[in-house]
């Protein structure tokens, strides 16, 4: 039996495939020579492969233009940004190369709305869907962006107190158009039945008559809803979608003016080589049982939007470590050692328990053995020992002879919510550094560039943070 770390992925996995080959022994990421970066910027450092990101806009762009044109869906579709996957300026405007709009959850999201039309980035016809609890900054900073003439900003009330906001602080002399997020039941083994976010279904259409039918200033524009575990092909799932189009049909009957369902995000990414996803039929489902239901019940069926964050960033980033050491614990446990913390620059591997698509980079062609992986802060829960498709982790067997090459590891489909959770720069746990943050795109003739955005975070900015220097 062959038994390198090469012949263990290809008996275990269709490999390679899209998006991961071997070369020469070392691992190429979406055609790009890891190794070669290793060689120019050393490790650790964070990647954004921003070719990407765009490929997952028109990915998810065409499966909803074939999902509609197989079900004559009369229609429109909008793909929103979830900036809070990943605010980084190049990657936003990535993002708006591939005609998206965006979706905000806090009042600062706004500066860089502001921002990104000074750059002419985005213009005032560019959807802005106005998510989340909101604090006074929120609603104040909503209103002026309506008063300036930004048409397509849609807040969407997360609550009923809400809307009293709105009402005494915008100015403008056409109707407003405004959304209702439907709080959504989840399922049994969640930690809570229903979601803290949105208004209760029953409230919704008394909230309607009261507050926003015959009022000349606002319309309700779009229902809005989305399920915490994200669209998966089960009962819960569809049970909800069905539940909120039956109300939609029922409010769009007394209220014309409503034309848009957004369902949220959701779309799943890849976290292991065996990962199995039937996009198409899923989003065939959803524009099906969207058309079924508006059918039955006699009504136009409304425009779909979507807010894709993690499906939009998430397979453009990786993370890229050294292994320093190996440590043989007990009799059964062999440890390696990285350059960096899984819980300054992984944080969901150490909150929630996260997986991430873990490869080596270089010596496929030598030996594997179970092993664990630790990071470098005191911690105890500094560590990643299993994978999405296995409980353990298997590795090439370390180099020991002095000269060679260390073992490289990535972590890759890392791109969205990691540097927002760890905070980008700052202070970290045992304060342990920021590492170099490397961007790849492709230049006017199509070939790839690679530059450095960040580097390595210094001692400097942590204790100048901390008031040792002034």
């Amino acid at each position: 039996m062959n038994n390198t770390y090469h012949d263990l992925v290809k008996q275990t996995f269709d490999f390679p495939q899209e998006g991961f080959e071997v070369k020469d022994n070392n691992l190429f990421f979406n055609d790009l020579d890891i190794k070669k970066l290793i060689d120019k910027y050393g490790t650790p450092f964070k990647l954004t492969y921003l070719p990407k990101i765009g490929q997952q806009i028109n990915k998810a762009k065409d499966l909803f233009a074939a999902a509609f044109k197989k079900h004559r869906y009369a229609g429109s579709y909008s793909y929103c940004y979830c900036t809070k996957s990943s605010h980084f300026s190049f990657i936003v405007e990535e993002t708006l190369k591939h005609g998206v709009h965006l979706e905000t959850s806090f009042a600062y999201d706004l500066e860089i709305v502001k921002q990104l039309f000074s750059k002419r980035k985005i213009n005032k016809d560019t959807y802005i869907i106005c998510n989340g609890f909101k604090t006074k900054a929120y609603t104040r900073g909503i209103a002026r962006l309506i008063n300036d003439g930004f048409k397509n900003a849609i807040p969407v009330l997360d609550n009923t107190n809400e809307f009293q906001d709105y009402k005494k602080s915008i100015r403008s002399k056409d109707p407003v158009n405004i959304g209702l997020r439907i709080a959504t039941e989840e399922e049994p083994t969640f930690d809570f039945y229903t979601s803290r976010l949105g208004i209760r279904k029953q409230e919704v259409l008394e909230f309607y008559i009261d507050q926003i039918k015959g009022n000349a200033k606002f319309h309700l524009k779009m229902l809005h809803f989305f399920m915490n575990k994200g669209i998966k092909d089960d009962i819960y799932y569809w049970s909800e979608l069905n539940k909120v189009v039956n109300l939609y049909c029922q409010l769009k009957k007394i209220c014309p003016e409503l034309t848009g369902l957004n369902i949220g995000g959701g779309l799943p990414i890849k976290h292991s080589l065996g990962f199995d996803y039937d996009y198409s039929y899923m989003i065939n489902e959803i524009v099906r049982t969207i058309k079924d239901v508006c059918k039955k019940n006699k009504v136009d069926v409304p425009d779909i939007y979507t807010e894709f964050g993690s499906f939009t960033v998430g397979e453009s980033g990786a993370v890229i470590y050294s292994v320093l050491d190996e440590k043989m614990q007990n009799d059964r446990e062999i440890w390696y050692m990285i350059d960096s913390s899984f819980i300054t620059t992984l944080p969901d591997t150490w909150g929630i328990g996260e997986k991430f698509l873990m490869l080596p980079i270089n010596a496929w062609n030598k030996e594997y053995q179970e092993v664990h992986l630790g990071g470098l802060t005191c911690d105890s829960h500094d560590f990643y020992t299993s994978e999405e498709h296995i409980n353990a982790v298997f590795l090439p067997k370390v180099e020991t002879k002095a000269g060679g090459d260390p073992l490289y590891i990535g972590f890759f489909h890392t791109g969205a919510y990691q540097d927002q959770l760890s905070g980008y720069g700052g202070i970290k746990h045992c304060m342990i550094p920021s590492p170099k943050h490397v961007v790849v795109e492709r230049n006017k003739n199509g070939e790839l560039e690679d530059w450095l955005y960040a580097k390595e975070q210094s001692y400097q900015s942590m204790l100048k943070i901390l008031g040792y220097i002034k």
